[in-house]
């Protein structure tokens, strides 16, 4: 019987949005991110029967099926195919989520779940040409689509999350991720720019801060509401990166001389309310849970992206997490969320996390816009 497994994932670090990527193109950092992934893993490109790519803006620089000019920029031989999906902030997790599952059918021996997005060259909504206003106003009327920053504002009143709260949580994520500096072994260093564009090779995630002033975080602007509790300190940063996850079928994996690291215990997608539309990461754990028949109790690390504050708390009161057990490096508040390649990064860090500190079970979730979130739980071999 087939069986996918995590053999390698990689993940660049994670630029701010003006910062070292500003002169590197989306399909370049992809072109090199999936080259270390397979130089990490021992594989020849060859081998590879399919590259799928979670890329959320796909206009301009993103745009033409960005996972197939990335493979040919890569030097990728030609038979080796690619698709480029847009499954909003879980696109990077869908990606992997469809090469496992092109696996475990039989349909592929090897392929990559990967993921890229370029917050500074591809602004965001510039493939719509702006905001919301741009969509059908057929649905406009049916459906109240509002912005996230708004329904993180609702989520944070729903579950009675005080402003204090929030920016603690801002503050804790800074902390954590960067008293976890060194130990972040799927980080592949790559090529950007100082402030005074001297070369420069990026070996940490670019937002993240040892120190955080609490008065001014506390001084910062609500965007969205003007007495709310949503700021850009304790939402994630607009960010640049990409990731990469090569799974294989394991039995061939191992004949091939790979490690097999991690197998799939759930995939799971859901829809969820489109207003709310960062709550669907409630229902996708405990389906998740529910496939891969256990509890919270039994997971040793949990990513919950941390799109907003208010998202990540509201899970962690929902589901009576251990907080201990959520983002235990930190989250998107601090190391960044490159939308598209958010997925899979996150992916590479657990799995890290997990070898780590010799945790097993790894549960992902992601809240994604319009109502929906994806959710992943493997198991470290």
């Amino acid at each position: 019987m087939r069986e996918a497994v995590i053999l390698e994932a990689v993940r660049t670090p994670y630029g701010k949005r003006g910062g070292v990527y500003r002169e590197v193109r989306p399909d370049a950092l992809l072109a090199f991110t999936l080259n270390g992934l397979l130089s990490r893993a021992g594989l020849e490109a060859g081998k590879i029967e399919d590259v799928i790519t979670g890329t959320v803006t796909q206009t301009g620089e993103q745009g033409a099926n960005i996972g197939r000019l990335a493979v040919l920029l890569a030097g990728f031989p030609a038979e080796v195919p690619a698709l480029s999906l847009n499954r909003m902030c879980g696109s990077g997790q869908q990606a992997v989520h469809f090469a496992s599952q092109g696996v475990d059918a039989g349909d592929l021996t090897y392929a990559i779940g990967c993921g890229v997005e370029s917050m500074t060259r591809v602004p965001m909504f510039s493939d719509i040409g702006g905001g919301f206003e741009r969509l059908n106003p057929a649905l406009l009327s049916a459906v109240d689509l509002i912005h996230q920053g708004e329904s993180a504002e609702r989520i944070a009143a729903a579950w009675n999350l005080s402003r204090e709260m929030l920016d603690a949580f801002a503050a804790e994520s800074h902390r954590r991720a960067a008293a976890s500096r060194g130990l972040h072994a799927e980080l592949l260093p790559a090529p950007g720019l100082d402030a005074d564009g001297n070369a420069i090779t990026v070996q940490h995630d670019e937002g993240v801060r040892g120190d955080i002033d609490p008065v001014r975080m506390a001084a910062l602007k609500t965007p969205f509401r003007e007495a709310g509790v949503v700021t850009a300190g304790n939402a994630s940063q607009i960010s640049d990166g990409a990731a990469a996850v090569l799974v294989g079928d394991r039995e061939a994996a191992v004949a091939d001389g790979l490690r097999p690291r991690a197998r799939f215990r759930a995939r799971v997608v859901v829809g969820d309310d489109p207003t709310m539309q960062l709550t669907g990461v409630i229902p996708a754990t405990r389906k998740a849970l529910k496939k891969a028949g256990m509890t919270l109790a039994d997971i040793d690390w949990i990513e919950i992206n941390e799109a907003f504050a208010s998202v990540a708390l509201a899970w962690t009161h929902e589901l009576k997490a251990d907080p201990a057990r959520v983002n235990p490096w930190g989250g998107a508040v601090a190391h960044g969320h490159p939308l598209g390649a958010s997925g899979a990064g996150l992916m590479a860090k657990m799995l890290t996390g997990l070898e780590a500190t010799g945790g097993t079970f790894g549960l992902q979730t992601m809240c994604i816009g319009h109502g929906m979130a994806t959710a992943t739980i493997i198991e470290r071999l």
